[in-house]
């Protein structure tokens, strides 16, 4: 018997509504599904788990090592901790770039403040004063200031000015901050991805209260749901996600990437919504189970990226 281990902290809906459509799906071919559970964690030990999706090591950097050297030993994690670790919001920005993917115009800034343990000598390469004309001249305003890494739309600002940008900076802390162009769009699209394979376009109204952002007057035609779709599958091939969101703005019928670093991405019933809740469920419950199925205890069972790949042998992005 194999076993699915779900990891998974305050959210309710998904986990308990994945385990038991696991368990209905993997019964005849010996695979159930549990929450997972640590009573010690030993280096190099491996766990009972043929596979671990993760929906919480974001938050919990214990989870995350826990995660690493279950991998070691072959437990399939979804999503790969190690990649996982590694990526950010503007690398995400500048690897679209290089892929042919639009997104919106965008630059990285310094914290505000020094992190924790540095000086005026830690930043030396620094050339003060930044060139912030040039940037405000590229970005424009409107615009929108947002952390390098996180999610939730927590410490995101509209921005009107560059009075309004030096004001609202000082408010950030020690937090890295983008800083991006507005995308002005007529249409708007949150999109689950699933094992690289599989999409579910869903029309989204961010500018709607949080209950109802998924209630849009909007559906894509078919033309654009085939560039959509296209899209979502080439960003998450080369950034090697088995389960990631993207957002994409559509601005004069072209299709911007807005976001798409959420690798533990809303799932919840009350938020998505009874019929995108139901695909993101069976959808997720039938890839663990193939990833169980094909899951080889001692050997590497991890997604990687075709970034990462095509890094180790050399061959240009494309």
């Amino acid at each position: 018997m194999k076993k699915i281990g779900i990891l998974f902290g305050k959210e309710n809906t998904f986990p308990s509504a994945f385990i038991e459509r696991v368990n209905a799906l993997g019964k005849e071919k010996d695979i159930i599904a549990e929450p997972v559970k640590i009573d010690e964690v030993i280096q190099g030990e491996p766990t009972e788990y043929a596979v671990i999706v993760d929906r919480i090591s974001q938050d919990v950097p214990f989870y995350r090592a826990y995660l690493k050297n279950a991998a070691l030993s072959g437990t399939a994690v979804i999503n790969n901790p190690f990649w996982w670790s590694a990526d950010e919001k503007f690398f995400n920005n500048a690897l679209a770039t290089k892929i042919g993917i639009h997104v919106p115009n965008t630059v990285i800034l310094p914290s505000f403040q020094w992190p924790d343990d540095t000086d005026a000598g830690s930043f030396r390469n620094l050339d003060y004063p930044l060139a912030w004309e040039k940037m405000f001249e590229y970005i424009g305003f409107p615009a929108y200031m947002k952390p390098f890494a996180g999610g939730g739309w927590k410490n995101v600002y509209k921005l009107h000015d560059k009075e309004e940008f030096f004001q609202r900076h000082q408010e950030t802390h020690q937090l890295v901050m983008l800083l991006q162009e507005e995308i002005i769009f007529t249409e708007y699209y949150r999109c689950y991805c699933v094992g690289g394979k599989y999409v579910k376009i869903m029309p989204y109204e961010p500018r709607n209260p949080h209950h109802l952002r998924y209630s849009a007057d909007f559906s894509p035609s078919p033309e654009m749901l085939q560039i959509l779709e296209d899209a979502v599958l080439k960003l998450n091939r080369y950034l090697g996600y088995d389960l990631n969101t993207v957002e994409l703005a559509v601005r004069n019928g072209l299709p911007y990437a807005i976001d798409f670093c959420n690798p533990a991405p809303d799932a919840d019933f009350n938020s998505v919504g009874e019929e995108n809740f139901e695909w993101i469920v069976d959808t997720m419950a039938k890839y663990a189970i193939e990833r169980a199925e094909k899951q080889v205890p001692g050997v590497d069972n991890l997604t990687w990226g075709q970034f990462i790949l095509h890094s180790v042998v050399q061959k240009p992005l494309e």
